[in-house]
């Protein structure tokens, strides 16, 4: 906070001013409300004690989960809609100062309870405490990596259109997509997403060995059995036991069985 005082007293006048403060409330309103949202539903969780969905949920308490008309309403329907009413006030009130603050962080309430379900919208099911739904920590973990770099006054495109400047920041960024795009076919989701603002990232990821179940890894080292096997000897059981201790330990040990539509 200190940091973001003496940028704002240095740069008074600059357009950045406005930038600077909405996206900090945008980065701390997705942490805080991951962190919150994943207390709930953790605690859901621990008081119906059902990892069999056909297992009915008990009543009564104030936590517990949104049911309307017998439906259970996924915490990324209210995402959505707070999402679509912060961005609609945005567009058409174009507001500043507080009032952009607010909507900003409005936005990053909606933009962490979305994404937080980030794996239903990819398996079109409930995989919320399954192993699939640690993609849905990945997505939340690229939210929080990009909108921090953000705070920063990171900026994709710079320069007057039509400048010089301005065409150079363009083809600067098709690059930089570009390499994102190869780290994506390689398997490296976190890295691609995160290599579009801060390039280095995707530079190592796109160097290095793509994941063998990738689509990158199953096209071009299908004739490459040596570089299979090293990717595959990286790439191992102890490797994803790493990186899923850490998902486990944020987000709560998934059930391998679960199949249910209930937190």
């Amino acid at each position: 906070m200190a940091l973001l005082a003496e940028i704002i007293v240095d740069t008074e006048g600059d357009s950045r001013v406005v930038v600077l403060y909405p996206v900090m409330w945008l980065f701390v309103a997705v942490l805080v409300t991951f962190v919150v949202t994943r207390v709930i539903t953790r605690r859901i969780r621990a008081k119906t004690g059902a990892t069999d969905a056909d297992e009915p949920e008990p009543e009564g308490g104030l936590i517990g989960d949104i049911t309307v008309g017998g439906v259970h309403v996924h915490h990324q329907v209210l995402g959505i809609l707070l999402m679509t009413l912060a961005g609609v006030a945005l567009i058409a009130t174009t507001p500043e100062g507080t009032a952009l603050n607010i909507f900003a962080a409005a936005f990053g309430v909606g933009l962490a309870l979305t994404f937080d379900e980030f794996a239903l919208w990819v398996h079109l099911d409930d995989v919320y405490w399954s192993t699939a739904g640690r993609k849905s920590v990945d997505a939340i973990f690229c939210a929080l990596m990009i909108t921090g770099l953000m705070i920063g006054g990171a900026e994709l495109v710079t320069g007057r259109i039509g400048t010089a400047e301005w065409w150079g920041s363009i083809g600067y960024l098709f690059v930089a997509l570009g390499i994102s795009v190869i780290c994506l076919l390689k398997g490296k989701f976190v890295t691609g997403i995160v290599g579009v603002v801060f390039q280095p990232v995707a530079i190592v990821g796109a160097i290095r060995l793509a994941k063998p179940d990738s689509w990158w890894a199953v096209r071009r080292y299908r004739t490459r059995p040596k570089r299979m096997a090293r990717s595959e000897a990286r790439f191992d059981e102890r490797y994803h036991a790493r990186w899923n201790r850490a998902r486990d330990f944020v987000a709560g040990t998934p059930d391998p069985h679960h199949a249910g539509t209930q937190h």
